[in-house]
């Protein structure tokens, strides 16, 4: 069950903005309202959000552009961000995932739809993770405090990431289907795609490239994913 949360909407259209906003406080959520990214700036200097639902088309600032700064800024880092677009292009939605959002929702939706994928993104965020700090190799992960080192030196990781390559250090040379991936590290349900693991898988070997650690995450063709002490590429 996950609890009440606070969430920053962040929509132009005053219909669609009110249409979510009804349906998220009569869940019992604490909706904080922007029609642009100055007026989610003010808001986020004030109150950090549990999760951001943010749309694509923005005056201003692009919802995309939004959520690269978002995930470039120390307090909003980690913050969860479900964009919400009319664009449904594979192509877009790969952009908007790799922009940092956790997931995306196609114009038009149902308020039941965004509230399940809301439900399954703020599940991520429980700690299901084991207390103690692992090291492989030079590359230490701390669930504790929630830091990742590469041969000493703090790498940056987006939330789902950091759940990512704990999964993958805890269950060392084993090879993992997107499947099984999709549901150990972002719970077992449906919304999903399993072409978003790639994009995940994608932005963790970037963010251990600067230690050169991203070799440790092996694509096995045809199989799913591996993370290994003995990379093949040196």
């Amino acid at each position: 069950m996950v609890m009440a949360s606070t969430i920053l909407v962040v929509e132009d259209e005053p219909a669609i903005a009110e249409l979510i906003a009804v349906n998220l406080s009569f869940a019992g959520h604490k909706v904080l309202r922007a029609a642009d990214s100055i007026s989610a700036d003010t808001l986020l200097r004030a109150e950090k959000p549990d999760l951001i639902v943010l749309d694509w088309m923005l005056p201003g600032l692009s919802g995309v552009q939004f959520a690269k700064r978002l995930r470039s800024d120390e307090k909003t880092k980690d913050v969860p961000i479900i964009m919400l677009t009319a664009r449904s292009e594979e192509s877009d939605k790969i952009e908007g995932l790799e922009s940092g959002a956790d997931d995306y929702v196609t114009k038009p939706f149902s308020p039941k739809e965004l509230q399940a994928r809301i439900k399954a993104v703020l599940r991520r965020r429980i700690p299901a993770l084991a207390d103690h700090a692992v090291d492989i190799c030079g590359l230490k992960l701390d669930p504790q405090t929630h830091r990742v080192l590469g041969n000493g030196k703090a790498l940056e990781l987006g939330p789902t990431e950091f759940r990512l390559l704990h999964f993958f250090m805890t269950h060392p040379e084993r090879v993992h289907s997107r499947s099984q991936l999709l549901d150990q590290v972002w719970g077992d349900h449906v919304y999903v795609e399993e072409r978003t693991v790639d994009v995940h898988i994608r932005r963790l070997r970037q963010s251990l490239a600067p230690s050169a650690h991203d070799r440790h995450v092996e694509t096995v063709r045809g199989s799913g994913y591996r993370f290994t002490a003995q990379p093949l590429t040196q």
